[in-house]
């Protein structure tokens, strides 16, 4: 059975140290800030991440960039050649291209790699739920799953990684056209704080109101404990936008009701978080599907 490498993209937004021992190759997207365009590698080698979001919130423009074919085929490729497989995890595709765009990739080098498998799977995750999806893979990797197996599991089981999200600012999230639905939660939002979730299709919908960034972290770990399975046995994972402070107000309260095997924080990268803007807060865990 031939060896296959788990490739995935910056979107992740996992700490490098840990895409690197779970050994994931990860593609980096583009993205602009004023007149400026940067790679998003996940150490922030071309900028940093505290400098991202204050850039942002000082109202600089920012703007983002698939990856491009010529980038799906040098990195797809690169791992082809030493005769291995790949099993690349894209962004939902219900908030971008960059699925569609891996398979157009996958199409030109199977004719040149006939006797290649190449595996594209849809998340319907972003930010560290895309994050958490491709440690699990990784694990399952490491585990002894061939890749059939594993697109088979990541097919069945994806839709188990549940997302839950605050903003700051939901119509930010609007105007870049990332939120469905959010005219209907249009109003006095200065006093208003959305909880969000992925849905099936990987879209970012709004769910409910709440009067205060806390008790809008709070309801996060309210919508945990309806549907997390077996909390005691996962590393939960929660990023943030510039906001630390928040995120480990969030790790407080659930390490207050769950003994969870371990917390994860990181920034919510460049790339999502030029969409959710400066002080967003994610919390991401295995539970129910959606």
């Amino acid at each position: 059975m031939r060896d296959y490498v788990i490739v995935t993209d910056s979107t992740c937004d996992l700490p490098a140290a840990l895409a690197d021992e779970m050994e994931l190759n990860v593609i980096p997207l583009g993205f602009t800030v004023g007149d400026t365009a940067y790679r998003n590698y996940l150490d922030a080698r071309e900028l940093s991440l505290k400098e991202f979001y204050q850039r942002v919130a000082a109202g600089e423009p920012v703007s983002t960039s698939q990856i491009s074919n010529m980038d799906y085929i040098d990195s797809f490729s690169k791992v082809l050649e030493q005769g291995k497989d790949v099993i690349y995890l894209a962004l939902s595709s219900g908030i971008s291209a960059t699925y569609s765009g891996s398979l157009v990739a996958r199409e030109q080098l199977l004719q040149q790699y006939p006797e290649a498998k190449i595996y594209c799977v849809d998340t319907v995750c972003a930010c560290m739920g895309q994050g958490l999806l491709a440690c699990q893979a990784a694990q399952h990797k490491q585990e002894g799953y061939g890749i059939d197996e594993l697109y088979q599991w990541l097919e069945d089981n994806k839709r188990r990684i549940c997302h839950w999200f605050t903003v700051e600012d939901l119509m930010h999230l609007y105007h870049h056209g990332r939120c469905s639905g959010a005219a209907a939660f249009a109003g006095s939002l200065l006093q208003i704080k959305p909880v969000l979730h992925i849905d099936d299709e990987g879209k970012l919908i709004p769910i409910e109101k709440v009067r205060s960034s806390k008790k809008a972290q709070a309801a996060l770990v309210d919508k945990m404990a309806a549907t997390v399975q077996n909390p005691e046995e996962q590393v939960i994972f929660i990023c943030h936008g510039d906001n630390l402070e928040g995120a480990q107000y969030v790790e407080k309260l659930i390490r207050e009701r769950w003994a969870v095997r371990d917390v994860v924080i990181n920034f919510i990268g460049p790339v999502i978080g030029s969409h959710t803007a400066y002080g967003a807060v994610a919390l991401l865990f295995l539970g129910e599907p959606r």
